[in-house]
């Protein structure tokens, strides 16, 4: 039996901002891409939270996944992740309750500790860069108490928010997350879309040190996934070519919009390595190639979920790679 036939599909979308584009044009991107995975049976639609970046526009995350859902019908939307260090829990609360009243059922909040910034953004977020994330636990049970049935001592609340119990998942691209996780028996996703290095270890330290909870009573992992399908390999690996341009702009300090895709890339050996490292997930070629490529990576993984980031210049390219997925889904499935 296929393991790609029964495991959920999932997106990850940053809003990404194309050379010669403008920031509404990944907005409307971005409408267009969750009215077609949600067409096609994908379960949930997450943004991320990052400041300052050129080539994204996600910045304010709770804004834009309220925009997100109010042009879809029943896909779950919500943070890929909000980076809780950067906020007062009561505001996220505030947000995600109001998120949840006007769309019951269909809010999710992934919650990161990275700042999603450099230290003179975290600065301007009136963030210390210096204050660390050791406080991050903390944070978490504040939130959970706000988004939680009030209790009888309670004298700040949540409005809207509190009682709403929005779903939290704890994301991260290290072990600690994958321990807090187990820990207090919350769902896992870990972003192997641009740091897999630990992937492995993080979901047997997950799985192995899970304690049932109130909400999850055995361990739920989803992994974050790049991935680019085209009608050849030969496409897809010339499609993948601009996001290999924008970690190549990230290992040479120059962070970017989103460029054409190319035939060749000018880089150094040490600079391909790098580049590949952030890479170590991807699944990138034509159907047959992507299918056996899942299917590969859910027997190492053994993921309940993948979350796929298709990161293409053309937002045609992109939509045809959630469609190619989603047919070799479907045919698993036969």
């Amino acid at each position: 039996m296929s393991q790609l036939s029964h495991t959920r599909l999932s997106v990850l979308d940053l809003a990404p901002i194309r050379e010669g584009g403008t920031i509404a044009d990944s907005f409307a991107d971005s409408v267009c891409l969750a009215k077609l995975t949600e067409s096609l049976g994908f379960t949930r639609f997450w943004l991320a939270e990052h400041h300052g970046l050129d080539g994204i526009a996600s910045a304010a995350t709770s804004v834009l996944i309220g925009h997100i859902a109010g042009h879809t019908q029943h896909m779950r939307i919500g943070s890929g992740g909000i980076m809780l260090p950067n906020h007062p829990p009561l505001v996220i609360a505030e947000q995600f309750g109001t998120l949840a009243t006007l769309y019951p059922e269909r809010i999710d909040l992934g919650l990161g500790r990275a700042p999603g910034s450099d230290g003179a953004t975290m600065v301007a977020l009136r963030r210390d860069p210096y204050a660390g994330v050791d406080d991050f636990p903390q944070r978490l049970a504040e939130l959970q108490r706000f988004l939680g049935k009030p209790q009888p001592d309670q004298r700040v609340r949540a409005i809207p928010g509190q009682g709403t119990e929005v779903p939290i998942w704890l994301l991260g691209s290290s072990l600690y997350s994958a321990q807090l996780a187990a820990r207090e028996g919350l769902p896992f996703a870990f972003a192997a879309q641009f740091a897999p290095a630990q992937l492995d270890e993080a979901l047997h330290i997950y799985r192995e040190q899970f304690r049932p909870s109130s909400v999850l009573e055995a361990p739920y992992a989803m992994v974050g996934v790049p991935l680019i399908a085209a009608d050849t390999d030969e496409k897809a690996e010339y499609l993948a070519s601009t996001v290999r341009q924008k970690f190549l702009g990230m290992v040479r300090g120059q962070r970017g919009r989103a460029k054409p895709p190319v035939a060749e890339l000018d880089w150094t050996p040490s600079e391909q390595v790098q580049v590949e490292g952030f890479l170590g997930a991807a699944i990138i070629g034509g159907p047959e190639r992507v299918e056996s490529g899942l299917e590969r990576f859910l027997e190492r993984t053994q993921a309940d979920e993948l979350m796929l980031m298709t990161d293409t210049f053309d937002l045609e390219d992109r939509l045809e790679s959630y469609r190619i997925v989603a047919e070799r889904w479907r045919n698993t499935s036969n």
